[in-house]
């Protein structure tokens, strides 16, 4: 698995979506770090929030949406259970425009649900890539580790990097820091360090002789009773974002320090509690009387299955992630919770039935455009067969002319037909 993380991503439409994240979050960390708060976790936090904001307008349209749906879903069921078994071509076209007629009714199309989420998924996976990769959107952060791997390649090249035997950088370095031998020697260093737990990376910093390194007049890491810029970055209420609850508790047991314990195991406990109260927020699909029977209902259970698995999910990723991973999906949840109660609250005060009132009108001024359009290229149809056929018998009579007209040698059997020809239409006109 190829993961290089410093250099930023180049896919299309994600990369691009993350570019525009990444200045996002770069604006954000730039502005706490001018008032004294340079915080990876707080910035976290304020990006959710900011993100979310801007995707509030595509939230309430995806809330309305099902609204919309679970009001029409008795109509779609009746149309369903009329042509229930008539598989009949005629039969078919008929519950298909039938239904077509129901979602113009209520200003809905049947692929919006997957419209909203095509244009959210490019969205979520840029958000994670940002996160997952600070040094290479935030400016500052990511000049503040180049310093250390300016120093690094200046002694080895980051051959005790590549070299190590210890089992957790090895394994650092053997899923980010692909690009080390790419000809991206410092992202590469960067990609890993970034990566490192706090221990591995005290272990690297010894080697190399990194504990003096400053970037503005500050030192990067931390020495004796002075806090480095990396630790300051990433600390937040006592816990080190970079590493993950798994790490932390596995360090903190050893000491006793029960504060880090506690606060890693909430992180977990907190991402999977918010994400099952931000389903039950969500409005829930109509519930049909087809005794599970037909695609929807087996959809609606899949859905079910997965609502409950997911903050299972959730909570064993957080711990295993690093702890600022876990931190943005627990900042999500809380807001995209209060987010929905607001829409809830903006949704229920909506009169549907004067929307469907509103999209039934517009749906019949569709339907009478489309008969005059039809109509218009009905009468063009008319007016060009008339012509081609007209424009067929000029031509068919001036061939029939041109017949008659021909000359032929007397005595020839041409001569001969047109004389039985001529002597037929003599007759025939009189």
């Amino acid at each position: 698995m190829n993961l290089i993380v410093l250099t930023q991503n180049q896919t299309p439409i994600i990369g691009w979506v993350a570019r525009i994240l990444g200045l996002i979050m770069n604006g954000i960390f730039y502005v706490i770090d001018k008032i004294g708060l340079p915080n990876i976790g707080l910035a976290i936090i304020l990006f959710t929030i900011v993100v979310n904001l801007l995707l509030m307008p595509l939230t309430i349209k995806q809330q309305k949406f099902s609204k919309l749906s679970a009001k029409m879903e008795p109509e779609i069921q009746a149309i369903r259970e009329k042509y229930k078994n008539k598989k009949d071509n005629d039969s078919m076209m008929a519950m298909n425009q039938e239904t077509q007629l129901v979602y113009a009714k209520y200003g809905v199309s049947a692929s919006g649900s997957c419209v909203q989420l095509l244009i959210q998924m490019p969205i979520l996976f840029a958000l994670y890539r940002v996160i997952y990769a600070m040094p290479a959107y935030v400016t500052k952060i990511g000049n503040t580790f180049r310093v250390l791997a300016d120093k690094i390649i200046s002694v080895d090249n980051g051959a005790f990097l590549q070299n190590n035997q210890t089992e957790s950088i090895q394994r650092v370095v053997s899923m980010y820091g692909q690009s080390m031998t790419k000809g991206d020697l410092s992202n590469g260093i960067i990609d890993v360090l970034n990566k490192l737990s706090s221990a591995d990376l005290s272990m690297v910093a010894d080697h190399y002789d990194l504990t003096q390194l400053t970037y503005e007049g500050k030192l990067i890491l931390s020495s004796g009773s002075v806090r480095g810029l990396i630790d300051t970055y990433n600390n937040f209420l006592g816990l080190n974002m970079g590493d993950s609850p798994m790490t932390l508790i596995r360090s903190a047991w050893s000491v006793g320090a029960w504060g880090i314990i506690i606060g890693a195991a909430l992180i977990p406990i907190l991402s999977a509690v918010t994400q099952w109260v931000n389903v039950k927020l969500m409005p829930q699909p109509a519930r049909n009387n087809n005794n599970g029977n037909d695609a929807a209902s087996t959809m609606a259970s899949s859905m079910k299955t997965m609502n409950t698995i997911m903050p299972l999910m959730s909570a064993w990723f957080c711990f295993s992630l690093p702890s600022g991973m876990g931190l943005y999906w627990v900042a999500g949840s809380v807001v995209r919770s209060i987010q929905q109660v607001v829409i809830n609250r903006h949704i229920d005060k909506m009169d549907f039935d004067e929307i469907i009132r509103k999209n039934t009108a517009k749906s019949a001024k569709k339907v009478e455009k489309l008969k005059e359009r039809q109509e218009m290229i009905n009468t063009y149809a008319n007016m060009n067969t008339k012509s081609i056929q007209s424009k067929a018998n000029t031509v068919s009579g001036e061939e029939n002319k041109t017949v008659s007209n021909t000359s032929a040698k007397p005595g020839s059997i041409a001569a001969k037909a047109n004389l039985v020809k001529e002597y037929n239409e003599r007759n025939n006109n009189k």
